[in-house]
């Protein structure tokens, strides 16, 4: 099949593949910038950008357990220098930025990210009702929600149409094989009609009844087979994390990528989160700290996440999110928290972004 390039608002995306945005650090300018330069679409995640070049001022925070500030974590200064030195790499292709929707001070994030240039904003973990509210200032940035079902989209839009008047510009349809935080319950993510090649047909028929609006498929996307399939099913185009981990340019610590290189099948889990939604990560020594009630202490220092509530529910699972995702930014193995997706174990080597699409687009064997 050959795959073909499609519109997100005013953009072009020349292939039809979008990095899924990875935070704390493994989607930043180094990822997102190349990915972009290569006609894909390349995300930065803003999930963490406190510590992006200035880890010394992070780690007097966690000394002194001063202040407990949403832009401890979400730096606007190390944004707009994510963004700087991603367009060095690209110029002005298309750029995104993924914003969570439960981040602490949502709405600021995402103007940072307008202002620091991104071209597009994609929201999930959560219904992003007030991402027009949030853009409103920035007419050509493009919204891009994220939802795991037609009901979903079709609140959202209603919404949005009576509040704003607007539409998403596109839609991501996430099924539960992705990494990172989920859009069902746990027990809902084993369930068969919940699996993305389910889900998807129903979220495009919706997305009919309001405009042509593009839908694009995520969760559990691995090869050149797998994007085909999604495009059969009606989707425009995918968006892969996992793989982009195995790549020379992935901002990842070389000791991240290596955890994801080493994980067995047995070793992906569905892992409890303070966030309040199931996170897909590997089971390494950190879980087991957890359940030895040995794992670090729990000290807020950047309210990063409004479900949280300040670290009450990081103490009740058992570990601080933020902390964790920023020992496997610095490589800890014993004390990090490693995000994957349910096939991150057939990650077995590291070649270039260009490589990488290049066997998206052709073949593994071409």
């Amino acid at each position: 099949m050959a795959f073909k390039s499609f519109k997100i608002g005013k953009y072009t995306i020349e292939k039809p593949i979008i990095q899924g945005g990875m935070g704390v650090g493994v989607s930043w300018d180094q990822l997102a910038g190349s990915v972009s330069k290569e006609g894909a679409l390349g995300v930065i995640s803003s999930v963490g950008t406190g510590i992006y070049h200035n880890r010394e001022y992070a780690d007097k925070l966690l000394k002194d357990m001063r202040p407990s500030e949403a832009d401890n974590f979400y730096s606007a200064k190390a944004l707009h220098a994510i963004f700087e030195n991603a367009r060095k790499i690209c110029g002005d292709k298309p750029l995104a930025c993924n914003v969570l929707y439960v981040s602490s001070d949502y709405n600021r994030i995402v103007k940072d990210a307008c202002e620091a240039g991104a071209d597009m904003i994609i929201t999930g973990a959560g219904l992003p009702l007030t991402m027009p509210e949030a853009t409103k200032d920035y007419p050509d940035v493009a919204l891009i929600p994220i939802v795991s079902t037609a009901k979903a989209l079709r609140i959202l839009c209603r919404r949005w149409k009576k509040t704003h008047n607007r539409l998403p510009d596109a839609v991501i349809v996430e099924g539960p094989l992705s990494g990172g935080h989920q859009g069902f319950k746990y027990d809902e993510c084993f369930l068969p009609e919940n699996q993305l090649e389910v889900i998807l047909p129903p979220v495009i028929e919706e997305a009919k009844n309001w405009g042509s609006m593009p839908v694009i498929a995520a969760g559990g996307i691995w090869d050149h087979d797998d994007i085909a399939k999604m495009i059969e099913l009606g989707a425009v185009g995918v968006q892969m994390g996992t793989r982009f981990i195995g790549t020379v340019e992935c901002d990842a610590h070389d000791n991240f990528k290596q955890v994801i290189l080493d994980a067995k099948e047995e070793d992906i889990k569905l892992l409890k989160s303070p966030v309040g939604y199931p996170a897909r990560g590997v089971r390494t020594n950190l879980q087991t700290m957890i359940e030895e009630h040995t794992a670090p202490k729990i000290v807020c220092i950047s309210n990063c996440v409004t479900p949280c509530n300040r670290g009450e529910e990081a103490k009740v699972v058992g570990y601080c999110i933020a902390d964790r995702l920023s020992d496997a930014f610095d490589g800890k193995k014993e004390s990090g928290l490693f995000f994957t997706g349910s096939n991150g174990y057939r990650l077995n080597e590291i070649i270039t972004v260009k490589e990488l699409i290049d066997k998206l687009m052709n073949g593994e064997d071409t």
